[in-house]
């Protein structure tokens, strides 16, 4: 064979490969950027507007810049595919599989598209692992929900990062549900919304997203341990070092 056949080959080998991947790669999250429509979103997922509106609780197809998006998973069978294979490769059984696509047996065929459930934020979640329960996951998420619906998606995942941690701290408790209800020796508690009850509102789509980037390691906060309105004089918050200010919220270490 030429050399310039062989280059030819081998490009168009690396061209197939990339397609290939591309094809099959996960879609979990999106950061909507300006201008973007639902629809356009839509297409460069190979999904549906309904599929995210119902996805992401939306009642419309509005959204705004900065907003994160869940986006549902597919995957194209390739030649020689099983789903033990296809379940390994996203981290989940593969019977999940079968459940959420109506199949009734294991067989599939190439071509076939494939819903792929989220994963498990305990698989996923770095440094987290076996400390982290599908509960803990939900207090996480719940907590974000009660301290800041209203905020941007920054200052959601920047409580989640303070719970986290304090979750580290010495100082506190040494997993998510003891830290986020806490109530400290003069029987203060540590977060208002378990105090009002907030705490058992379910948690939004928004919180959800955040509280998973947090446990990815994101920390707007750098550390902090701390966060309260901004407006509150709080002797013994006010005389702590601020570690940044976002949207409503102070934080601290």
């Amino acid at each position: 064979m030429k050399k310039t056949q062989f280059t030819l080959l081998l490009t168009f080998l690396l061209i197939t490969a990339s397609f290939s991947l591309a094809a099959n790669a996960m879609a979990a999250e999106h950061l909507v950027s300006k201008g973007e429509s639902l629809y356009q979103i839509a297409q460069r997922y190979n999904t549906s507007v309904g599929t995210l509106e119902n996805g992401n609780g939306l009642s419309n197809s509005n959204i705004y810049a900065g907003q994160v998006l869940w986006v549902p998973q597919y995957h194209y069978v390739s030649p020689g595919e099983s789903l033990y294979l296809i379940g390994k490769k996203y981290g989940i059984r593969y019977n999940e599989i079968m459940r959420n696509n109506g199949l009734t047996t294991t067989d599939v065929y190439p071509g076939q598209k494939l819903y792929i459930p989220e994963q498990n934020a305990t698989t996923t979640s770095r440094g987290w692992g076996a400390r982290l329960s599908s509960v803990d996951m939900d207090i996480l998420a719940r907590i974000i929900t009660a301290e800041a619906d209203s905020e941007s998606f920054l200052t959601k995942v920047a409580v989640g990062a303070v719970v986290l941690n304090r979750v580290r701290s010495n100082d506190f408790p040494n997993t998510i549900g003891q830290v986020v209800y806490h109530v400290d020796e003069a029987g203060h508690y540590q977060f208002e919304p378990v105090l009002n009850g907030w705490i058992n509102r379910p948690a939004s789509q928004q919180a959800i997203l955040a509280a998973k980037e947090a446990l990815k390691g994101w920390d707007p906060t750098n550390g902090a341990l701390y966060f309260w309105e901004s407006w509150v004089q709080n002797s013994f918050l006010n005389q702590r070092p601020t570690s940044v200010i976002l949207d409503a919220f102070t934080f601290t270490q």
